[in-house]
């Protein structure tokens, strides 16, 4: 069933690459990476990382200190950015406070505040500090909480925690409480930020590459994780709005296994198809594809085999992590941004970093910005267990 389109009217993020729409713009632009080889505290290998820098210095607000955590102060950040938060006051002056949803995605949450508990911990008698709130840091409602209490908002909402598709669910959802009627206007975002147990567990699984990333080359040796948060508004659409379009999404399961997607991009097929019924599009008007693209081995491999089964190979199409890393929960949000700022700037991304391209992938992703007009872009976003989601935005 073709869905009702909404309209984006307001957008923030922050990320590597800067703080606000504008400072990513000129990074896709000039192909400017916002990864980098600076360390993270008691980290003891190497890699590229797309850290935020000076985030230990964010204050929250007064009355909500009690959810300061690294993960937190990220959001804090954006939604200070891009004059968000104006355009949320004018939202709930036009629909209630009661009547804007929230839904957000993160997989680390607050879990660098838990880790800092711990080191405490071990340091003084074995307690944990006396203000550690385990409910409003680690905990993955944190985000939805605090976003929620910092907008002032009292409508429905939750948490997506789906690893790499949780801040690209967040858009079905929303769309989901929207048609239904349970609001009528959403807040959709997520937020990661950098945490160790994030770094050792991808590095345990041998996915985290010592070299600064690249998507769909042969030489690829694996992910550079970043950190990031972003946000957005989507609304009815309104007669001579002029904003780009949510105009579809499509989500799978694929459950081929833990950490691996199928071999054959089952599960990125279902997404795809699924998504382009819903916009009510066929595969040859998706004019540019944002891929997951990670730079592992079997996650380019796997999406590959999916778009040239539902594309073909002669689609446009780059992945962006070489700019922000792989920002995992925040994955969905940031490159969903990256679509509609494609969209609204005229040009499609370069796969920053790509040298040698895999031809056994039979997917040809671009290595400069292309300048030319889009209608229509596809955002994927594959999770661990084939967790799945793809987008499509336009005009």
């Amino acid at each position: 069933m073709t869905m009702q389109p909404l309209a984006i009217t307001a957008k923030t993020v922050v990320n590597a690459c800067g703080q606000g729409e504008t400072a990513l713009l000129e990074a896709l632009m000039n192909n400017a990476s916002g990864l980098s080889q600076q360390g993270y505290p008691d980290l003891s290998f190497d890699t590229w990382l797309g850290k935020v820098n000076g985030l230990e210095t964010v204050e929250l607000e007064s009355e909500l200190k009690h959810f300061n955590c690294r993960n937190n102060q990220l959001a804090y950040k954006a939604l200070e950015t891009d004059s968000f938060r104006l355009s949320i006051k004018a939202a709930k002056e036009k629909y209630g406070s009661d009547r804007i949803g929230v839904f957000v995605g993160t997989s680390t949450s607050g879990s660098a505040e838990t880790e800092n508990a711990y080191k405490f911990a071990r340091k003084s008698d074995g307690a944990l500090p006396t203000d550690f709130n385990l409910m409003t840091t680690h905990n993955t409602a944190s985000l939805h909480d605090y976003v929620r209490s910092s907008l002032g908002l009292s409508g429905p909402g939750h948490v997506i925690s789906t690893a790499c598709s949780s801040s690209a669910k967040v858009f079905a959802a929303a769309y989901r409480h929207i048609i239904s009627g349970y609001c009528d206007a959403a807040i959709v975002g997520g937020v990661d930020s950098l945490c160790l147990s994030i770094l050792y567990g991808f590095n345990s699984l041998q996915l985290v590459s010592s070299e600064i990333c690249r998507p769909y080359d042969t030489d690829r040796k694996g992910i550079n994780i970043g950190e990031g948060a972003g946000f957005l508004l989507l609304e009815p659409i309104e007669a001579g709005h002029g904003k780009v379009k949510f105009k579809g999404y499509g989500e799978s399961s694929d459950a081929y296994h833990m950490s691996t997607p199928h071999p054959d991009g089952d599960g990125a097929v279902q997404s795809m198809t699924s998504a382009l019924l819903r916009a009510g599009l066929e595969a040859g008007d998706i004019e540019y594809i944002n891929l997951h693209g990670t730079a592992t081995r079997n996650n380019d491999a796997a999406e590959a085999h999916g778009i040239e089964r539902v594309f073909g190979e002669s689609v446009a199409c780059s992945s962006t992590k070489g700019f922000t890393g792989h920002t995992l929960g925040a994955a969905g949000i940031t490159e969903a941004i990256i679509s509609i700022l494609a969209l609204e700037h005229s040009f499609m991304p370069a796969n920053l970093n790509l040298q040698n391209l895999d031809t056994n992938l039979n997917v040809k992703p671009h290595s400069e910005p292309c300048m030319r007009p889009v209608e229509n872009v596809m955002s994927n976003n594959f999770g661990f267990g084939g967790s799945n989601c793809s987008l499509i935005f336009g005009w």
